[in-house]
């Protein structure tokens, strides 16, 4: 009984043998592989099964390194797109004469909270409020000033709003509401003198 070599033992040794024969085998290989080049819908197809694995696995890195430079060119493009927008905001408010660029002309008033620290700070007292329960919440909100509590109701979602005010006393309701519609009933907040 006589045993065939298999084709993989056989490319291996293939491989070891043009690995080891020196640099005119070395030479040999670089045309061929120029001349794969050149002609590329000439290429063999694999005739082993390696072969074919080698083939398939190369495929795949060629296609994720396009997708991979793919995306990059995107991640420029945006990049680029978002630039040139701060760019013509960025003139468009010079232009105009936005008063957000230039110098602050004059401190707000001592009762009035900074615009910077304003949106922040009443979404979290709003989120604050929300997650309690009404009832338990109402007497704590009824202490604050009546502008905080508009502030923070105005950033609240109406059915937590309501909810809170519907625990709160009638009068303590009445003047928050007074002061959301912009009615003249409303107490306005006076600065403390220093």
């Amino acid at each position: 009984m006589t045993r065939r070599r298999a084709p993989l033992l056989l490319a291996m040794t293939t491989v070891a043998a043009l690995m080891t024969g020196g640099s005119t085998l070395v030479s040999a290989g670089t045309a061929i592989a120029e001349q794969a080049k050149a002609t590329p819908a000439a290429e063999p197809a694999p005739t082993t099964r390696m072969g074919a694995m080698v083939a398939d696995d190369m495929a795949k890195r060629d296609a994720a390194t396009r997708a991979r430079a793919r995306a990059i060119d995107l991640q420029e493009q945006a990049v680029k797109a978002a630039a040139a927008r701060l760019q013509s905001a960025l003139k468009s408010s010079t232009q105009a004469g936005d008063p957000t660029t230039g110098p602050p002309s004059a401190p707000p008033p001592p009762g009035t909270p900074s615009p910077s620290a304003q949106p922040d700070q009443f979404d979290t007292l709003a989120r604050i409020y929300q997650a309690m329960k009404p009832a338990k919440a109402a007497p704590v909100f009824e202490q604050l000033d009546l502008e905080v509590q508009y502030l923070v109701a105005k950033k609240m979602r109406e059915r937590s709003a309501a909810l809170l005010m519907a625990a709160m006393s009638p009068q303590g309701a009445a003047r928050l509401s007074m002061r959301m519609a912009g009615r003249p009933g409303a107490k306005p907040i006076r600065p403390t003198p220093p």
